[in-house]
């Protein structure tokens, strides 16, 4: 994007934030106030596209029914109490954030709904209300992030009902240059029993760390981009034991899955996962590079949407106004904004909990900047190119949900590794239990029987910047066609009412990450080249038993 189209595009925003938000609040009423509690015993109301069971949407994260209930709460404060949100009287924070003895100035704080700047010597001051749940400030770029004892991130203090309160938020330098450094994108641990977390303590966090120990930057850490948990909030404290044992700090991306489902509003659905992980949407600064996170699962009694609420948005907005146009920023969400796969099913318009139903405003929010957005959900890998913004949809670390070794439709069980150098970012797709370079799988001729003389290819982190060429006995032969299909190892793994065993409603999905060679049966050895939009080679080899 051009810089001249993005200063008149952020004079705009500036100039129409009332008109923003006025929108914002129109969405909500036509949503019919999803903020209210709804009785999960009466159908939704007609035409707000609210899912009617608590069984996720298809598309997004199928579920058996009657699975992925979670044991009742053990006693006061436990995971899915019913706790209202209620009013609450205002109090007062006055804090510092500081490094050493030093104070630092213009770092952003706050409570959700506002955003300040720390004064010259790093003192704050905000007035808000204990159901705001906490303060919290930007971590700014150059010092260490601060971290719980099992190693997620620490940049956030929980509010009381105190009239008067304070923070104090210490930090301490970084010896280690940020201007280079490496996320660790985990999509869909999603673990629901101890058979689950043990498959991610002892499979995905090694490779984790043997990723890590391979990196040549000191300035790692990870996003867990949601669905942390299958609805079994207690692993929670396994989880973090893993990313413990990984070594570098990790934020968190709520999801669907991450929910107290028997909480009838959206904030209070958050309980658990906030009591673990501070807030639900944050931004924190790693050298050039401004990262967000935010919730974008909207869950409104009885089952969830794809929405931004209209707090999340409003700040937002605040907190973009403090980073410099045309700087990279990097979003981090659990639902895709977009996605494709509905258009890959045959449907016009994705479902409401297969994508952000008012992504337009974040998309406006977004467009002075270099965005790229990273999510989950749809366990499958794919980019989608809208609205000046990059979105990634990362495979999932649990794959087709712990039923196998692939996702459904066909990318390995990993995790993204992006990175940042300077300004410039580039990523790849990690395979669990994989070299760095496996980025393609190759089926010979007959797997399709639709097609039995074409060799298929799933090239599953292809973007249109990719090229992939193939070559008969070291004679190239071009480029291949890329065409529509199910991945012929997920059709295996996948397909039918008794496949797999593990998770039997799961079946093959549509992707469009698939390439074809006509053969002509001569052919020995087929070598397949693809080219990523980095400059990266990745080859693969056919070869014909005869």
């Amino acid at each position: 994007m051009k810089k001249d189209r993005k200063t008149t595009r952020r004079s705009f925003l500036k100039a129409g934030a009332a008109s923003l938000l006025g929108s914002v609040a129109t969405a909500e009423r036509i949503l019919a106030d999803p903020y209210a509690p709804v009785d999960a015993r009466r159908p939704a109301p007609r035409g707000t596209g609210f899912a009617r069971t608590r069984e996720p949407i298809r598309a997004s994260a199928p579920s058996p029914p009657g699975a992925a209930r979670r044991p009742p709460p053990r006693g006061p404060g436990s995971a899915g109490t019913r706790e209202p949100i209620r009013a609450s009287a205002p109090v007062r924070v006055r804090g510092v954030v500081r490094a050493g003895s030093r104070g630092l100035p213009r770092v952003p704080v706050s409570d959700g709904a506002q955003v300040v700047d720390t004064g010259p010597d790093g003192s704050f001051e905000i007035v808000t209300t204990p159901d705001r749940g906490f303060v919290w400030f930007s971590p700014p770029s150059g010092l260490r992030i601060p971290l719980n004892p099992m190693g997620t991130a620490r940049f956030h203090q929980p509010l009381t009902s105190a009239v008067e309160q304070t923070a104090v938020f210490e930090l301490e330098p970084d010896p280690v240059s940020q201007e280079d450094h490496t996320l660790l994108l985990l999509g869909d641990i999603q673990t629901q029993d101890m058979q689950e977390m043990a498959w991610f303590l002892e499979r995905s966090v090694p490779d984790i760390r043997e990723t890590v120990r391979g990196l040549d930057d000191g300035a790692a850490f990870g996003i867990s981009c949601g669905d942390i948990m299958y609805d079994n909030l207690e692993m929670y404290p396994d989880y973090e034991g893993g990313v413990s044992r990984i070594g570098v700090p990790f934020f968190q991306v709520v999801g669907n899955h991450d929910l107290d489902m028997d909480n009838h509003t959206d904030r209070a659905s958050t309980n658990t996962f906030c009591r673990h992980f501070g807030p639900r949407y944050y931004s924190f600064n790693r050298g050039a590079v401004h990262y967000v996170v935010l919730d974008d699962v909207f869950w409104h009694g009885s089952g969830y949407i794809g929405y931004l609420g209209a707090d999340a948005l409003a700040w937002l907005e605040q907190d973009l106004a403090r980073v410099e146009r045309g700087s990279p920023v990097i979003v981090a969400t659990h639902i895709p904004a977009l996605g494709s796969q509905h258009t890959r099913r045959g449907e016009r318009q994705p479902g409401t909990g297969l994508a952000i139903m008012n992504r337009d405003a974040l998309y406006r929010l977004l467009e002075p900047f270099e965005a790229h957005i990273l999510t989950g959900h749809t366990h499958e890998c794919e980019h989608v190119f809208e609205q000046g913004t990059h979105e990634h949809v990362t495979g999932a670390v649990c794959g087709a949900w712990w039923s196998g070794p692939i996702c459904h439709d066909g990318t390995p069980n990993g995790y993204s590794v992006y990175t940042v150098r300077g300004e410039d970012v580039s990523w790849r797709y990690k395979a669990t239990g994989q070299a760095p370079d496996h980025q393609m799988r190759v089926y010979p001729p007959g797997i399709d029987g639709d097609a039995p003389g074409e060799l298929v290819v799933n090239v599953w982190n292809w973007d249109p910047a990719w090229t992939v060429r193939w070559f008969a006995d070291g004679e190239p032969r071009g480029v291949m066609e890329r065409r529509r299909g199910l991945d012929p190892m997920s059709v295996e793994l996948h397909t039918g009412p008794d496949l797999p065993p593990r998770r039997t409603w799961v079946e093959p999905v549509p992707t469009d990450h698939l390439f074809r060679a006509g053969l002509t049966g001569d052919e020995m050895v087929v070598t397949v080249e693809a080219n990523d939009r980095f400059g990266r080679v990745y080859t693969e080899e056919w070869r014909q038993d005869r």
